[in-house]
């Protein structure tokens, strides 16, 4: 691989153990993380970078922040914004970097807010409390956003909120921001819909299920007025039977897009499936142990060869991934960082 990445963590601070942000440089050929400081910010909850690397955006108490990313990794505070709403868990940007839409959980709201040119954070375009009622389960008896993001055509944005058990397709004028609700892809109950992502040819995108402990595989098509979708697999996201503490968390794609993984809590474990480019469909190649507790988040390193469990008890472990094999080798010690929730690895320069 060229040029140069950074990792960047954020974690909960409310224990005074923590800043905020850790940064680290990332050793690709090694596929591991080296430390180097830590950035102050109320309670990150999620990190996400820009869509051309130049900005680094947390979830904070205070709304949201703005970070520029220095030539040398290191981190600029540029500003925060209110979202006049509890605090997000979920952060995504438009392609041009015009637009942030934030994810709140605990009050199931959706932010819709202006990007200024030079990436700092601007006025609320927009913003919708949803309504009714889930199951009566403890964690899904009211709304929770928890994901949303543009479709391939940004014509739409779908926003999913595990507890009602949704997925709700809003039509998005990117000229002043606003979104208007079109449709609604309605899951199973108490499947807890908490995580999205599309496939970069656009054809297809991916569901995972926190209570359900499954990943549902969809086809997406444009249409005039709602998108066209068609559920078409449906496969577990742990390799054992799930029980009461089981719970999916996280799901990424490998660079190519020829595999993805997903984290699961309670088993604490990573599983790694097949993608087929053609059909979008899955095919479970592992599920192993990340040696921590509650991987809430991974990281898969920019040459797709290795892969970082971000372990919320405490901890970051690091793995070289197997692929003819279908294993997961310990690539470096694990390190030890307070509360994490996310890793967003981001190139530096050229």
């Amino acid at each position: 691989m060229t040029g140069k990445y950074m990792a960047y963590v954020g974690s909960y601070s409310y224990t005074g153990k923590a800043k905020g942000i850790t940064v680290y440089d990332v050793d690709v050929e090694a596929g591991k993380f080296i430390y180097r400081c830590e950035v102050e910010v109320d309670n990150s909850s999620y990190l996400k970078a820009s869509q051309n690397g130049q900005i680094l955006y947390s979830i904070a108490d205070e709304g949201v922040v703005a970070f520029r990313v220095l030539p040398n990794g290191s981190l600029a505070r540029l500003n925060s914004a209110n979202i006049r709403g509890m605090r997000g868990c979920h952060l995504s940007t438009s392609k041009a970097d015009d637009y942030i839409f934030i994810s709140g959980f605990h009050d199931g709201k959706i932010t819709v807010l202006n990007l200024n040119k030079d990436g700092s954070v601007g006025q609320i375009a927009d913003g919708v409390f949803h309504k009714g009622l889930g199951s009566v389960a403890e964690r899904s008896f009211r709304p929770h956003v928890s994901c949303s993001r543009l479709t391939p055509d940004e014509r739409f944005l779908m926003v999913a909120d595990l507890g009602i058990d949704q997925i709700k397709v809003y039509r998005f004028d990117h000229k002043d921001g606003k979104i208007t609700l079109v449709d609604t892809i309605r899951c199973e109950l108490e499947s807890a819909p908490k995580y999205f992502m599309f496939s970069s040819d656009g054809r297809f995108f991916y569901v995972l299920y926190e209570l359900k402990n499954t990943i549902e595989v969809y086809s997406y098509k444009e249409g005039e007025r709602v998108p066209i979708v068609e559920k078409i697999q449906t496969i577990p996201s742990t390799g054992s039977k799930p029980n009461q503490l089981t719970a999916a968390c996280a799901m990424h794609l490998s660079p190519d897009e020829k595999h993805l993984f997903c984290s699961n809590a309670g088993d604490n474990t990573v599983s790694m499936y097949d993608r087929d480019d053609e059909t979008g469909m899955l095919t479970m190649r592992f599920c192993l142990p990340i040696s921590g507790d509650y991987p809430k988040d991974i990281a898969i390193f920019p040459d797709g060869k290795h892969l970082a469990s971000i372990n919320h008890e405490g901890s970051i472990s690091f793995f070289k991934i197997d692929y003819e094999k279908g294993l997961l080798v310990m690539s470096d010690r694990s390190i030890t960082v307070n509360e994490p929730n996310c890793c967003e690895i981001v190139k530096i320069g050229d």
